[in-house]
């Protein structure tokens, strides 16, 4: 019995740490942070200004796609 509940913890971790790594990350963690990004906007490769930048840092899009993305329906 013992060893089905030691698969079964087993499978658990590794679908809980499968889906941790998928899981989209918050603005200015650092996993979004690259080094040498520029501070451009993913979606229309313009600048991203530098308010932006130091108000979420982490930013990868300017506050127009940013906006634009949000209103994506799901």
């Amino acid at each position: 019995m013992a060893d089905e509940i030691d698969r079964a913890q087993a499978n658990d971790a590794f679908f809980l740490e499968l889906a941790l790594a998928n899981h989209p990350q918050p603005a200015g963690h650092p996993l979004l942070i690259q080094e040498g990004d520029g501070g451009i906007c993913i979606d229309c490769d313009e600048p991203i200004p530098e308010a932006r930048r130091r108000a979420v840092p982490g930013a990868t899009r300017c506050i127009s796609c940013q906006t634009e993305f949000e209103r994506r329906p799901l």
